[in-house]
């Protein structure tokens, strides 16, 4: 196929140039109407480029096929049999591809380290869940992906499940082994649906861990506004084979996602494959070796500790994104929060995720030599004034065992049934009715459902008290907990 051809782009850029009056949304009328305060700051590209679909890029029977030629296109590039456009975020995407694979009350395989947006799915979509425990890192207090000896035993024990949803990369950059748990579901002919946010570059260079299309999984969902070049909000769907109907996953994206999509964010899906299928390999050449530099620099700081190539070795990830530079930081005698807060207001340099143990910034093909040397600077200097930064109280992290909660109700029931505020040191052994999600990255610790004890109830009071944000919990302080009432 062309990829010199940006169907959505060019389509935007012949409606600038015949200069049409639009009688219908969006009001602001391609910024006539926008208030030029709001323009001074976000330019007024952005409002000339907020055009619909129908009656704008393409007429209302969609003759010209604008956005099917974009999507084809991509397809092409990834290797896909067929892709699809979301622009409400991936958080809407996974649940849409959950919804086409299990309906309300049947079963489904997924990651216990997903994102909250995946325990927010299995709520609004009414999925029974079977927890797929990950390969917890007891050293780090990590979690990374399942193995596939984890699916196969749970389809055993669940020959009903309707199939698999998978998270790799992880918001730390380790990956699974997608072509084993694949096989495992494909043994059972149930789909693989992978849940990869964080990959949307690794179609593109060979020295990038697996890309999902090239293991065999059916439905993957990427996040192109994580690592690649398009802006917040842009999703894609990849699907090949039959496991998953195409028909089925357009149907549920139309009954979850808008009927207002944006075309910044169709444009700019549109150009970053483009640019990716053009010059993508070179680009992501020089991530590459700009990362060496980065992480041979940190290694060599004292108090930094670099997650590299000896989590493969043994045998806690099959393979790591080296794009994503994960450093824990407790030897230098700080949380990773209180690291990302020094380096925001210090160095007005923004982590993209902390937690009680590390930080983690990302690499990606828009870094260049200021950039580059910026992150070297400023971990160095991170590390030079550690001593300077107030001790917090420690953080009680809790065993790996004591984060596999018993699942006692159906997540749904759970998180609708009549429910109480109680007193956190009151709430173990009671049956959660809300998630809490320390953020970032996200993942919850209590789905609703699942039963409080009282190692998590310390771990979250402690971890409140060092600065953790837990910004979806009823009672942000977690002073109290809510729980589905007696």
């Amino acid at each position: 196929m062309d990829h010199s051809r940006v169907p959505v782009l060019e389509a935007l850029q012949e409606f600038r140039r015949r200069g049409d009056v639009v009688y219908g949304p969006p009001g602001h009328k391609q910024g006539l109407g926008a208030d030029p305060r709001v323009v001074d700051i976000v330019g007024e590209g952005v409002f000339a480029s907020d055009v619909l679909s129908l009656n704008g890029l393409d007429d209302r029977r969609e003759s010209q096929g604008v956005l099917t030629q974009a999507e084809e296109l991509m397809a092409d590039a990834v290797g896909a049999e067929k892709a699809f456009f979301s622009t409400c975020g991936s958080s809407l995407s996974v649940k849409t591809a959950m919804l086409a694979v299990a309906g309300p009350g049947e079963k489904l395989l997924i990651s216990r380290n997903a994102h909250k947006s995946v325990i927010a799915a299995v709520i609004v979509n009414g999925v029974n869940p079977v927890w797929v425990h990950p390969k917890f890192d007891a050293e780090r207090h990590l979690a990374h992906p399942p193995e596939p000896a984890d699916v196969r035993r749970a389809l055993q024990v669940h020959p009903d499940a309707k199939g698999m949803l998978l998270i790799t990369p992880t918001d730390w950059g380790s990956c699974a082994d997608i072509r084993g748990v694949a096989r495992a579901c494909h043994d059972q002919d149930v789909p693989l649906i992978v849940d990869e946010a964080w990959g949307s570059h690794l179609p593109f260079h060979p020295d990038l861990p697996s890309w999902g299309m090239d293991t065999d999984a059916d439905l993957v969902v990427t996040s192109v506004h994580k690592m690649g070049g398009a802006i917040e909000q842009s999703s894609v769907f990849h699907l090949q084979g039959d496991r998953v109907s195409p028909e089925v996953l357009k149907q549920r994206e139309d009954l979850l996602g808008t009927t207002s999509s944006s075309s910044l964010v169709y444009a700019t899906l549109d150009g970053w494959r483009r640019q990716m299928a053009e010059q993508g390999r070179d680009l992501l050449d020089a991530a590459l070796r700009r990362v060496i530099r980065i992480r041979r620099a940190v290694a060599d700081m004292p108090g930094l500790r670099l997650m590299g190539q000896e989590v493969i070795d043994a045998g806690l990830t099959a393979e790591l994104d080296l794009l994503k530079i994960t450093i824990d930081v407790r030897e230098l005698g700080i949380s990773g929060m209180q690291a990302a807060e020094w380096l925001r207001a210090h160095c007005h340099v923004d982590i993209g995720s902390s937690d009680t143990c590390r930080i983690s910034g990302q690499i990606t093909h828009a870094d260049n030599d200021r950039t580059e040397n910026l992150l070297i600077d400023s971990l160095q200097r991170l590390v030079d004034h550690a001593g300077t930064i107030e001790a917090q109280p420690p953080v009680r992290l809790p065993e790996p065992h004591a984060l596999e909660l018993e699942q006692a109700m159906l997540p749904r029931k759970a998180f609708f049934a009549e429910a109480e505020h109680i007193p956190a040191d009151k709430a173990v052994g009671r049956i959660a009715a809300e998630i809490l999600s320390p953020y970032p990255p996200g993942v919850p610790v209590v789905a609703p459902g699942e039963v409080i004890t009282r190692e998590v109830v310390a771990y979250l009071r402690s971890g409140m008290a060092a600065g953790m944000l837990i910004p979806d919990a009823a009672d942000p302080t977690v002073e109290t907990l809510r729980v589905t009432a007696r």
